[in-house]
């Protein structure tokens, strides 16, 4: 039984909700994070060596890292459903978008929790230059969701999964103002209307209203 191991608030929703596109059966195991430190806990650290979400179990199988993970259930239970194949025409596109994510998108986030961890001004020099990257990520994928619905073009894919969490709940962690981002914001509101979307979020954290605004 393919099980999904959850550490609330964490990229492992995007595991949730690629379950929940696909239809497939399987276990959710949720972890909370340590009310104090906010990490995973030991049972969760366990799970990989790497200790850090996300983590699914699969028999014998024990599998971190988000992209691996999407390629894997992808490969083995998704019939070519939510990935574009390499004859498309999109191809290059889903597969910018689907690395994208984790290549890009997330640690220019990364970047604004670091700085307010150790103090520094967003102002400062070191500041600018890592934010600058943050920023740029942003501009593009507004120019992106201003010429498509979806990341990958016409369709919703397994890049806009990847994606998502990059612009929704790692905000929990470096709040952004999405107010100068039309279209970011436009394709939120067609995110948040997915039946898959709305019951993986509600399974994997259904104390957090998703951010989509």
């Amino acid at each position: 039984m393919l099980t999904v191991h959850h550490l609330g608030v964490s990229q492992s929703e995007r595991i949730v909700w690629l379950c929940e596109e696909l239809g497939i059966p399987y276990e959710l195991k949720r972890y909370d994070r340590d009310a104090v430190t906010r990490m995973a806990p030991a049972d969760y650290k366990a799970l990989h060596p790497m200790g850090i979400a996300p983590v699914i179990t699969d028999g014998d199988l024990v599998l971190g890292e988000s992209a691996a993970i999407m390629d894997y259930i992808l490969a083995r239970y998704g019939d070519g459903r939510l990935a574009v194949g390499k004859d498309a025409p999109n191809f290059a596109d889903y597969l910018f978008w689907y690395h994208f994510a984790n290549g890009t998108m997330l640690p220019s986030g990364m970047n604004a929790m670091i700085l307010s961890l150790l103090g520094v001004e967003k102002a400062s020099q070191i500041g600018q230059a890592l934010m600058s990257r943050a920023d740029r990520s942003h501009a593009i994928v507004e120019e992106r969701l201003g010429k498509v619905p979806y990341f990958a073009g016409d369709a919703f894919t397994a890049a806009d999964i990847i994606m998502v969490f990059g612009l929704t709940t790692m905000r929990a962690f470096a709040p952004r103002d999405l107010a100068p981002y039309p279209n970011i914001l436009a394709y939120l509101q067609r995110i948040g209307a997915r039946p898959a979307y709305r019951r993986a979020m509600a399974k994997g954290d259904p104390d957090m209203p998703p951010l989509l605004t």
